[in-house]
Order: C-alpha cells, then structure tokens, then sequence
C-alpha cells in the first residue's frame, strides 16, 4: 500500500470503530430502555441483572468513543475547520462528557427517581451527541 491509501484504510478503520462504539453507546441505551417492561415481568431483579451485563459492554465502548473521537479530531486537523465547525465540536464534547457523567450516576442511583433522571439525561446527550457528530462529519 502507498500513503494514500494507507491513510485511508486507518480513516476507515478510525470511523468503523468510532460508529461501532456508538452504535453500542446509544443503540444499547435505546434497546435496554425498549426491553425493560419485559425485564419487569421477569422479576424485580433482572432489570438490574440486564443493565450490569449492559454496563459490560457501555463502558468500554463509551472509551472506545472517546479515543476515537480523539483520534478523528487529530486526523481532521482541527486548526483548519472554520469557527462554527468548533463551535459545534465543543458542544458535543461537552454533550458527550454528560452523557458519560449522567450514565455513571445513573449506574449508582438507589432510588426509582435518580434512576429515571440518569436514564434520561444520558439518553438525550447521546443522542444529541450523535446528531452532532452527524453535523460534524458533514
């Protein structure tokens, strides 16, 4: 392989993965949320049991997204991107920083109403974190 194309084998590569963490992020927060009135009727425990074995897997791909969201800010040479595009950046980071904060809140709530607001907050910032890498990536 010659330089371009190596540069965009790893630009594939750093995407995949970036949409892959994300499909796991958000996809598995709207999944959970859709299957909980099952997990009701299992038994009082197994929402708790879904969520932990979902937390297996939330947390490492929130850090995947958050080396790879890294690693696309780097590779798109954000000193190049005009103000309103780092604007934008900025606030999805932010965004993605509360969604992280509010899921591990969420993780440690003891009471029905911190586990209703955690769920929630970290639903709406990661999806919002998603429209704006959407916005991001043109």
């Amino acid at each position: 392989m010659n330089g371009p194309q190596l540069a965009t084998a790893l630009t594939a590569i750093r995407l995949s993965l970036h949409v892959l963490a994300a499909t796991v992020w958000v996809g598995g927060q709207i999944t959970v949320a859709g299957l909980l009135p099952t997990l009701r009727k299992l038994g009082e425990d197994a929402p708790r049991k879904a969520a932990r074995a979902f937390g297996r897997m939330q947390w490492p791909a929130y850090g995947l997204l958050l080396v790879t969201g890294i690693w696309n800010v780097a590779a798109d040479h954000v000193n190049k991107a005009g103000g309103t595009w780092k604007i934008v950046l900025a606030v999805k980071i932010a965004v993605v920083l509360v969604a992280g904060g509010a899921a591990f809140l969420h993780q440690r709530s003891k009471s029905k109403a911190g586990l209703a607001i955690g769920g929630a907050v970290t639903a709406i910032a990661s999806v919002t974190a998603l429209v704006l890498g959407v916005l991001l990536a043109g």
